[in-house]
């Protein structure tokens, strides 16, 4: 039976992914929050870390998995200059060191057998995004890793891919303080897991009928995107 790690598995989008892997494999799930009861199985194993801690050296005493999917990831509505250096080391931590490094300690792996791999990434790593600078600072600069790394597998002769998977706001999540419900997220975890089985590099949900539009006007006028997206936001906190 195949094994998968799933890390930021307890919640959200990373629930989803981890409850239909589980239906035919084994998953080790990583999160900083327990895996709830109400979802448990045998199948599913559980281990606690918080990535904003930077000792991964647990990574060492997992068995080889035969996919990772990274979901992990926070951010908050807030103007840059309220950021804390705390905050700032937080997110970038959880957001692109713990994933990038997570990713190295893998590949190795990647170069000598199959193996699935996909990470959330978000579309404001594609856009101007005030109000969320240093959340998609964090997700562009995955986005870049990922993008290269692909590349360096290729050339290195290896069929496997990293998949990028950038959605916009997912509703099911506890992203935005949300509570967590799985069956609105369980479509898109197969879309994801498909996607990967197929060594697809990016994944952006709802492209045709969304994304398409807005990464056409963000390359058209991207100051102009950028001020109508910290007026939408502005609004946003305000009804909030």
């Amino acid at each position: 039976m195949k094994t998968y790690l799933v890390i930021g598995g307890s919640s959200g989008i990373g629930l989803s992914i981890t409850l239909a892997l589980a239906e035919e494999s084994k998953v080790v799930v990583v999160d900083k929050n327990p895996f709830p009861d109400d979802y448990a199985t045998p199948d599913i194993s559980f281990q606690h870390h918080d990535l904003t801690n930077p000792d991964l050296t647990w990574l060492n005493d997992l068995q080889q998995p035969d996919g990772l999917f990274i979901t992990a990831g926070f951010g908050h509505l807030m103007l840059a200059k309220d950021m804390t250096d705390e905050y700032l080391t937080d997110i970038f931590s959880v957001n692109a060191l713990a994933p990038v490094r997570i990713l190295h300690h893998f590949l190795p792996l990647m170069y000598r057998k199959p193996m699935l791999c996909a990470v959330m990434v978000s579309i404001a790593g594609r856009l101007v995004s005030p109000l969320f600078s240093a959340y998609s600072a964090t997700k562009a600069a995955l986005a870049k890793y990922i993008e290269a790394v692909n590349i360096e597998l290729e050339m290195g002769g290896s069929d496997n891919r990293i998949l990028e998977v950038s959605p916009g706001s997912i509703k099911g999540t506890a992203f935005n303080g949300q509570q967590t419900q799985p069956q609105m997220t369980a479509e898109l975890a197969r879309q994801i897991i498909e996607a990967a089985k197929e060594q697809r590099t990016l994944l952006i949900p709802d492209y045709d009928e969304v994304f398409r539009d807005v990464l056409r006007r963000y390359h058209h006028d991207a100051h102009q995107f950028g001020v109508e997206s910290y007026n939408y936001k502005v609004k946003r906190m305000a009804r909030e």
